[in-house]
């Protein structure tokens, strides 16, 4: 018998396809209140809306990862003003992913949260090293950006940190966390997922020891098996899976 592979849908009706990824990111929301991802208030993670190209969803402000539903979502445009919804926005997302959006065309969704293993490895300064085969999605794909100064806020800021981003699928954003992004919010959330236990993972060997690192080649031909965006997408699906199952009202 042939074996069915899901694949990344494609939509003909936006209305749809809207709904669509509001369900899956009100889904990674919660994956990541179940991951322990949350710390207050902080972190933020949206799509762009497939009608409004110029508008993005949001978790809003000051509500808990694990309680949010798709109801729950706002739509902001790139002046961070509330489109759609009667909850505050997140300053930090709108300055942060209106700019990654408007910078990246072919980024559709970005998430950011201050994980525990994330934020330890960023007071680092430095990029993640080719330790282990989960470790090499992110080889050569990922920068840094080594200016923090608080709370980002101001436009210029998120503008560099869009800079320090380039084309690569993540950022380590010093003495404050991590950044990934994606063609869709699966992808997204499923980098920030990989990404934080692999700096968690390289925390761990390096208070054991010296690791060995993977070599320059074998490390690029890992990241094209396991670090390309329909593998991310894939990657998520069980958590979307399990995450429906356990909490039915996130469709509601």
């Amino acid at each position: 018998m042939p074996v069915s592979v899901p694949k990344m849908p494609e939509f003909n009706d936006l209305e749809q396809e809207r709904e669509h990824l509001k369900l899956h990111l009100a889904a990674a929301i919660r994956v990541f209140g179940e991951l322990g991802f949350d710390e207050g208030v902080a972190g933020h993670l949206t799509v762009r809306d497939p009608m409004k190209k110029d508008c993005f969803w949001v978790n809003p402000f000051g509500h808990h990862f694990s309680m949010t539903s798709v109801s729950d979502l706002i739509l902001v445009d790139h002046s961070g003003d509330v489109v759609f919804g009667n909850r505050p926005v997140n300053r930090a997302a709108f300055a942060i992913h209106s700019t990654i959006h408007a910078q990246r065309p072919d980024v559709n969704a970005a998430c950011h949260s201050h994980s525990l293993y994330g934020k330890a490895f960023s007071s680092l300064g430095k990029l993640m090293d080719p330790i282990t085969q989960d470790s090499c999605a992110f080889f050569e794909d990922h920068g840094i950006f080594d200016d923090y100064s608080g709370v980002v806020l101001d436009l210029d800021e998120a503008k560099r940190i869009g800079i320090a981003l380039g084309e690569k699928k993540a950022v380590i954003l010093k003495n404050h966390g991590l950044l990934t992004v994606g063609s869709t919010i699966d992808e997204a959330a499923w980098w920030f997922i990989a990404m934080d236990r692999s700096c968690g993972a390289q925390l761990l060997a390096e208070a054991a020891g010296v690791p060995h690192l993977i070599d320059r080649e074998t490390a690029l031909l890992t990241r094209s098996q396991v670090g390309s965006a329909p593998g991310g997408w894939f990657s998520f699906q069980p958590m979307f899976n399990w995450i429906l199952h356990k909490y039915p009202d996130v469709a509601e």
